[in-house]
């Protein structure tokens, strides 16, 4: 078989399109973001962007759910395509971007092999007393309605890099480790031997921690009290916990730089957006490591992770009683990829960069070995 020296990463989402090369040494050799493709789009904008990077060996597809049918990644052929579409209904918003991005792709490299990698697979792992919604019986034979979790690629290769920081073995075994991925949507997985034991998103990428423009948990009760009482129509509902709440919600932006300036400068409403961010988030990263029976390490990655100080340090302050120090220098500033803790502190707190791009790439050779 051919040396994968070039493998094109195609990651669709709900703003972008990011197609990523990366060599054998994971180094990124060409690089394009573009608007996200629409089904039936012809594909001439990926054409010319894809042209430059010159002999591309295998594309892997960034695919955010996997239903209960792909608990890893795998090689796009025969109905492999038309099973992934199927589970449209699981993630509307999401899962046609993915499609769309796929097929068109695919008219520009039609021989080239392509493998899905899927957001939820990293989450197949967790045990069925984190994956079961205490619902009917019926409810669950009939539909698959469990937690499925999401942003597996970035925990899954967050997971691996902290271990190799930490010396430990590149498997993870012997880490528990809880991964805060925290961006526009935001998830913490719970990560014992390098594996998913919990996390917050749940059947949908609403469920967990408060986001950008996301709700996150909200009492299911409060949701039938709106419908039902305040007449509220479901899509309406649907389009207000997906864009118009969480951090929005709170204090009329999404961006948590913003937030943070005016709570500095004493805005009530972003103060309180502050808060209610950390209390989530704190209260979470407890309840990840309550699954894992113990935390040897916290890590922080996605734009707020990676990029906030402040969200770090804040939320350090309330997780001290489960051994979780920063130091302020480390915190403020360093390489890339750092442990950002006292040297003595008993949970090691890391900052690593978002590469779901090298992620997908190891799957790809997972599935289309050399």
């Amino acid at each position: 078989m051919a040396v994968l020296t070039q493998i094109l990463v195609v990651n669709a989402g709900s703003s972008s399109l990011k197609l990523r090369v990366l060599d054998d040494a994971d180094e990124v050799t060409g690089s394009a973001d573009l608007p996200p493709p629409r089904a039936g789009d012809d594909g001439a904008a990926i054409k010319a962007a894809i042209e430059p990077f010159g002999e591309v060996h295998a594309v892997g597809h960034r695919i955010v759910h996997g239903g209960d049918e792909f608990s890893g990644p795998v090689l796009i052929e025969g109905g492999v395509r038309q099973r992934i579409g199927a589970l449209t209904d699981l993630a509307p918003l999401h899962q046609p971007k993915s499609l769309a991005a796929l097929d068109a792709v695919t008219e520009v490299l039609p021989d080239v092999p392509a493998v899905a990698c899927f957001d939820t697979a990293f989450h197949a792992t967790i045990p069925a007393a984190a994956a079961t919604f205490a619902l009917p019986a019926q409810w669950r034979e009939r539909w698959p309605l469990r937690r499925f979790g999401f942003h597996g690629l970035s925990h899954a290769y967050v997971s691996r890099r902290a271990a190799d920081l930490l010396g430990v073995s590149s498997s993870g075994a012997g880490l528990r480790l809880v991964s805060c991925h925290l961006g526009a949507g935001a998830s913490l997985a719970a990560v014992r031997d390098g594996r998913s034991v919990d996390t917050t998103m749940g059947f949908t990428p609403l469920d967990g921690l408060v986001m950008a423009t996301r709700s996150g948990s909200v009492d299911p009760g409060l949701v039938l009290w709106l419908q039902t009482h305040a007449g509220i129509a479901a899509d309406e509902l649907g389009d207000a916990l997906e864009n118009r709440s969480g951090l929005a919600g709170l204090a009329g932006t999404g961006d948590m730089r913003e937030i943070l300036a005016r709570a500095a400068a004493g805005d009530a409403q972003a103060e309180l957006a502050r808060e209610v961010y950390l209390h989530r988030l704190a209260g979470s990263v407890a309840a990840m490591t309550a699954a894992l029976g113990g935390l040897d390490a916290l890590v922080f990655t996605g734009g707020v992770g990676e990029n906030s100080a402040e969200i770090r340090s804040r939320a350090a302050d309330r997780l001290g009683f489960l051994g979780v120090f920063v130091d302020n220098d480390r915190n403020g500033t360093g390489p890339t990829d750092r442990d950002i803790g006292p040297p003595d502190a008993p949970v090691r707190v890391l900052v690593i960069s978002a590469r779901e791009d090298i992620e997908i790439a190891r799957q790809v050779r997972e599935i289309i070995p050399s």
